[in-house]
């Protein structure tokens, strides 16, 4: 039995969040699919989700003040598959320099590859990792979201040197 537990300590930063996360899970990242959540309630931040399989807990501090619905709203995001961008997830180590979708598929929990603004993924596809994968929850599934890359190969859309969006303005 799986549990999602949704978590908010209001960060401002995504990186930094998710650095912070990382250390807490310690050696259980690859056991856990950890998300970030771009919240606007009750006012622009980065909340947390994690679902924990049986025989991993986390020791989370407690929610503070006046986040206990955004991190309700993280929570059904995961749990739904509707919302949240995977920074731990089994499988993450070994995704790096250029695999093709179906290795990627196989060896990590990513459950689907989309292309935006080129042709389909094949299992053949190659894809530039850039040893930065961070998939979404959309439509109910693990998807890495990437563009078309050099020589027919693809890329995944998150750039590991983010720059910063406007959604935390």
């Amino acid at each position: 039995m799986t549990v999602h537990v949704g978590f908010d300590r209001a960060d401002k930063d995504v990186r930094a969040a998710e650095h912070w996360f990382v250390e807490l899970l310690g050696d259980q990242r690859d056991r856990v699919v950890a998300c970030t959540h771009l919240l606007r309630v009750p006012s622009s931040h980065v909340a947390f989700s994690i679902a924990l399989p049986s025989g991993v807990s986390v020791e989370l501090p407690p929610v503070p003040d006046g986040l206990a619905a955004a991190a309700a709203l993280a929570r059904e995001e995961h749990l739904s598959g509707q919302g949240g961008r995977a920074f731990a997830y089994p499988g993450r180590d070994a995704l790096v320099g250029t695999l093709s979708v179906a290795d990627i598929l196989s060896l990590s929990a990513i459950e689907r590859v989309t292309v935006m603004g080129g042709a389909p993924a094949t299992p053949d596809t190659l894809v530039e990792t850039r040893d930065h994968v961070r998939p979404l929850w959309m439509a109910g599934h693990l998807t890495l979201v990437t563009l078309p890359h050099v020589d027919g190969r693809i890329a995944p859309f998150e750039m590991p040197e983010e720059i910063p969006c406007c959604s935390l303005h």
